[in-house]
């Protein structure tokens, strides 16, 4: 199995995108799952959710600091022990890791580069954040530095000439698991060189909600300044092309190892998934860049699967949640997630005989806890303290009230309920049916009938844990 999760990877619009290997190589010769979500639209709550199978109330990482329990000695302790690799590595999987892990990882009060998760035979993390140069790797539990030479130092060609290093070297026979986390298309935006160049003339799709006003939204939405300045625009624009740029080099990953795996005839028998650990928005509502938010453009996810059983070119519309994912590996491995404390469902049963599974979830949980500074940032004092993620005219992308649970539903009637955690208790709803891009907040034209047993499920979604959050469907 290979596994592809690249960094803050937004579903891309109108048809356009940079993947076309990934799509092709990918997509086109397997599954393409149009309803793919975060169950929490930020990298470490999103990251711990894939690797343990359980929703954020259960993992209890909250956001991306050591405080919020991302990467901490607590989350080393008590959930690393029962990730999905360690299941695999007992049925003798021979696992290999690669990228950025989570983003206090091999910090100092974290344990350091020493520290290396049970479950990886091969070990290759990042320390700390998304980066391309100039950074440091564990390998296995040793600091390796790296510099900003292209050929010596890209992170993302590293992990693919070390990817395709272990399946040159891997004993025979054996099954193998490649975990493989590139830091594109997350910041600081860093394309290869040969790519600098390229889409020189593209910008931020513009339809939707672009641009838009976030009026009868929470309070983090109405202080956006619309319309943006072209200070914003500009700012926003240049990273979206870079952002595309960085993409091209994963692109370049998925050839070499699909070209390898066809090389060593393993190719058929392999399972490969293409995943990312939240959306991102460029411009919708008049945020410029970022994630953490409740909306559609921050909470879905590419997913792409190929491999034996899979028949190509389908696309399928059940809605797959990131916790799902180690149960699925689990389950080609020949062990059954009820063993296990992971939230998630197996969706091999869709990948191999899709028709006949009626038995999906209809509705899911997204949770977020928001982050900010106790000091007023000095460029923005207006807003006060607890903001943060302030970018160019002083519109802050996040705050500590910016906490929030939503139900999300796809039966008849897609929708999304929202209950934010703050002074105001907020509440969000929309018809994503009707309204697919979330311009209209109909929390006051609804029956109050229905927000109450939208509040019961939330309440409900919020307490369960692995079995009771399998059987939790309707």
């Amino acid at each position: 199995m290979v596994l592809i999760l690249s960094d803050d990877q937004d579903v891309e619009l109108g048809g356009m995108t940079p993947m076309k290997k990934v799509n092709s190589l990918i997509g086109d010769a397997g599954v393409t799952f149009l309803n793919a979500f975060t169950v929490a639209p930020l990298c470490c709550p999103s990251r711990s959710s894939l690797l343990s199978g359980k929703y954020p109330h259960n993992h209890m990482v909250r956001n991306n600091s050591l405080s919020g329990n991302c990467s901490s000695i607590l989350w080393q302790k008590i959930e690393e022990p029962q990730a999905f690799p360690v299941y695999l590595q007992k049925q003798d999987y021979q696992t290999f890791y690669a990228g950025k892990y989570l983003n206090q990882y091999g910090k100092k009060d974290a344990g350091g580069v020493a520290h290396k998760p049970l479950g990886w035979n091969v070990w290759n993390a990042l320390v700390g954040n998304s980066q391309y140069y100039n950074y440091s790797l564990s390998a296995d539990g040793k600091e390796e530095k790296h510099g900003d030479q292209y050929e010596k130092d890209y992170l993302t060609d590293l992990i693919t000439n070390r990817s395709v290093e272990f399946l040159n070297n891997k004993k025979p026979g054996k099954p193998f698991f490649i975990m493989l986390a590139p830091p594109s298309p997350h910041s600081p935006w860093t394309s290869a060189p040969q790519y600098a160049g390229f889409f020189s003339n593209v910008q931020a799709p513009r339809d939707g909600s672009f641009n838009q006003s976030g009026k009868n939204k929470h309070w983090l939405l109405r202080q956006a300044k619309s319309p943006m300045s072209s200070t914003s625009v500009d700012f926003l624009d240049n990273a979206f092309r870079k952002r595309w740029q960085t993409l091209l080099s994963v692109d370049d990953l998925v050839e070499k190892i699909v070209m390898k795996l066809n090389d060593t005839k393993e190719l058929d028998d392999t399972y490969i998934f293409y995943t990312s650990d939240n959306g991102y928005h460029t411009g919708q509502f008049s945020l410029p860049i970022d994630k953490r938010q409740l909306y559609e453009f921050d909470i879905r996810i590419p997913l792409l699967v190929r491999g034996p059983g899979i028949k190509p070119k389908q696309k399928l519309q059940q809605p797959i949640l990131n916790i799902d994912l180690g149960p699925t590996f689990l389950e080609i491995a020949g062990l059954a997630v009820s063993n296990t404390t992971m939230d998630g469902q197996s969706f091999l049963p869709l990948l191999t005989a899709p028709q006949t599974n009626n038995t999906w979830r209809s509705d899911f949980l997204v949770e977020y806890s928001g982050e900010g500074n106790e000091e007023k940032d000095p460029d923005c004092p207006a807003l006060g303290p607890g903001v943060s993620q302030c970018f160019p005219d002083c519109v802050c992308e996040d705050a500590f009230n910016n906490t929030y649970a939503c139900v999300r539903t796809l039966a008849e009637a897609s929708l999304q309920y929202c209950e934010f955690a703050d002074q105001e208790d907020f509440v969000e709803v929309y018809n994503v049916t009707s309204d697919p891009h979330q311009i209209d907040n109909i929390v006051k034209k609804v029956d109050p009938t229905f927000l109450q047993a939208m509040n019961q499920r939330l309440i409900k979604l919020q307490s369960c844990a692995a079995q009771s959050c399998r059987d939790n469907k309707r």
